[in-house]
């Protein structure tokens, strides 16, 4: 199932920011950008070509493992069981590690604030799916709960996808 997923979020992307769809790949750079902690206001270090250079990659191989994953689950192959549970120390890291980057995504001058406050209730929607996604991935993770790890994963990807392609590419 993790491949069908994998593979439905990696065409998805890939197409949309290897193309440069209403922008995408201008936008996803500066995202990019801004999220960067500790001293993201220097140079680029990679421009928008290396971006839409790895989404085609993404394009590329998305489909197959999507095709791989659906022959398996076709065929009854695919995993169902959970995941083992993770261990305790690695949860907690993991919960301070997302904790810190929602809180620095949320700052004042943070990329998921400026993006809610540019108002529009897709937008908000989005961020809102983005962030929760993010503590519903901690915590089915640490619980070990592979489905709704997956899907807490697969609808925080999409709902950055949607931020992705906002209607205002040139801002950030």
């Amino acid at each position: 199932m993790f491949s069908v997923l994998w593979g439905v979020f990696a065409t998805a992307l890939g197409w949309t920011v290897a193309t440069d769809f209403r922008g995408a790949a201008h936008r996803f750079h500066a995202l990019s950008h801004a999220a960067v902690p500790f001293g993201g206001g220097g140079a680029p270090v990679m421009g928008v070509g290396f971006f839409r250079l790895l989404a085609a990659v993404f394009a590329l191989v998305g489909p197959v493992v999507l095709v791989g994953g659906l022959v398996d689950v076709w065929r009854g192959e695919a995993g169902t069981g959970d995941l083992p549970p993770v261990p305790a120390p690695f949860v907690v890291v993991e919960a301070m590690v997302v904790g810190f980057v929602l809180w620095r995504a949320w700052r004042r001058s943070g990329v998921l604030r400026r993006e809610w406050d540019a108002d529009g209730g897709l937008r908000r929607a989005a961020v809102a799916g983005l962030t929760a996604s993010a503590v519903v991935f901690v915590v089915t993770l640490g619980f070990g709960w592979t489905t709704w790890t997956m899907a807490g994963w697969l609808v925080g990807g999409l709902c950055g996808l949607a931020l992705l392609l906002g209607d205002r590419p040139d801002e950030m």
